[in-house]
């Protein structure tokens, strides 16, 4: 079972805020048991170290491009990124990370969850859990019941739970990447620039208005997953979460009470690394 106690909505934010510094972390003493979670997503790849109840010890990531809808699409790139992470948090830490949990969309087939087990097994670390993203989310949220959507990078993703069980799940392809998109199609520029002025604060109310309608299309994707069951709440995680209108938009497009985190695109690596069991942090070999 996940180490952390029901979390208040406070205590969620601080907690993702201290994961957030873990990019530089401190070294540890070999022999203590942590915990590791391996995100592979469409628009990044994340490393998650954990201690064995929970506390964040060390956070690794790159902007890559080797997964898309939840699909490995470049093997030997993502195995070669997920390689370098390892090695940066061991040469932080002290000692060797040897096995890491996953995360993949509901929905997944078992062969291309397979794919991201063997990224994983490439990069040096065993597989030592897989969960559905939304699953590994509310390790973190800790919801009894309700649902929680995962606005990723490529896709929108989503479970609801009943008595902590999920009951139902799915996925589609909309995401981060169409809101980019259209800020590309609205401005005639390339995608990176896209991407540029999407994360832009400054442009924030500018950025609301373009991508509104792709917010509304993942509404409308959740309402229509959702079958019309009571939900009491719907979290949203990911990064495309943090998007200007996402809640609102959401909100108003599928009539449920509607939250959102800081750092969302932490919850889900924070959750996967909360479900691995923990092990022994052995010291390097020299």
């Amino acid at each position: 079972m996940p180490p952390l106690a029901p979390l208040s909505a406070q205590d969620r934010a601080l907690y993702l805020e201290r994961l957030w510094n873990c990019l530089k972390p401190k070294p540890i003493e070999p022999g203590v048991l942590i915990r590791a979670g391996l995100d592979l997503g469409t628009s990044s790849l994340v490393l998650t170290i954990l201690d064995s109840h929970g506390e964040p010890l060390a956070l690794a990531r790159r902007e890559a491009r080797v997964v898309k809808d939840g699909l490995v699409v470049d093997f030997a790139a993502a195995r070669s990124i997920c390689e370098s992470l390892r090695k940066e948090l061991e040469s932080y830490l002290g000692v060797s990370i040897s096995q890491a949990a996953l995360a993949t969309p509901p929905g997944t087939s078992e062969r291309d969850a397979a794919t991201h087990g063997y990224v994983c097994q490439g990069a040096g670390m065993e597989v030592s859990a897989m969960f559905d993203e939304p699953q590994a989310a509310n390790h973190l949220i800790g919801l009894s019941d309700g649902a929680i959507a995962d606005l990723g990078g490529g896709t929108t993703g989503a479970a609801l739970f009943k008595d902590s069980q999920t009951i139902l799940s799915f996925d589609e392809p909309t995401g981060g990447h169409h809101l980019s998109l259209v800020i590309a199609g609205r401005f005639k520029i390339a995608l990176e620039q896209a991407e540029n002025i999407k994360l832009d604060p400054k442009r924030s109310r500018e950025v609301a208005s373009i991508v509104a309608p792709v917010l509304s299309k993942m509404g409308t994707i959740l309402k229509r997953g959702f079958k019309n069951l009571p939900i009491p709440i719907l979290w949203l995680v990911g990064g495309s979460s943090a998007a200007p209108g996402a809640t609102q938009i959401i909100s108003q497009e599928t009539g449920l009470l509607v939250e959102s985190l800081t750092r969302p695109e932490l919850v889900t690596p924070a959750g996967i690394a909360l479900g691995c069991p923990p092990f022994e942090a052995k010291a390097l070999e020299k």
